[in-house]
This record gives structure tokens, sequence and C-alpha cells, in this order.
């Protein structure tokens, strides 16, 4: 499994596809379950702000 990047947003049709689209590779390596779910966050963080970014472009590449 790969890690989550931005180039995934393009999947992104409904907000809940983000839940689906994040994951994280080394999740069950993490010190703590905590610095797992900031690590999630940030991974939704950055599809969010590329879908927005794409939005304000017109959905263009």
């Amino acid at each position: 499994m790969k890690r989550t990047s931005p180039k995934d947003a393009r999947r992104v049709e409904t907000a809940d596809d983000i839940e689906d689209i994040v994951s994280d590779k080394r999740e069950g390596w993490r010190a703590s379950p905590a610095k797992a779910r900031r690590r999630q966050r940030r991974y939704k963080k950055r599809l969010t702000q590329e879908v927005a970014r794409w939005a304000e472009d017109g959905f263009e590449e």
C-alpha cells in the first residue's frame, strides 16, 4: 500500500471519499495511536487543500 499523495485528490467526488482515500502505510509503526491520528489529519488536510485549489482553477489540470 502506498501513502496518500496530493494526486489522489482527483479521485475525490464527495467529502466522504476523503475518508476512503486517505491511507498511511506506516500507521501500525507509529509510536502511539495519537500520532497516527495526527498524521491522518495531515493527509486529509493536504487532499482538502488540493481539491480546493482545483475548484479555484475550474477543475483544470
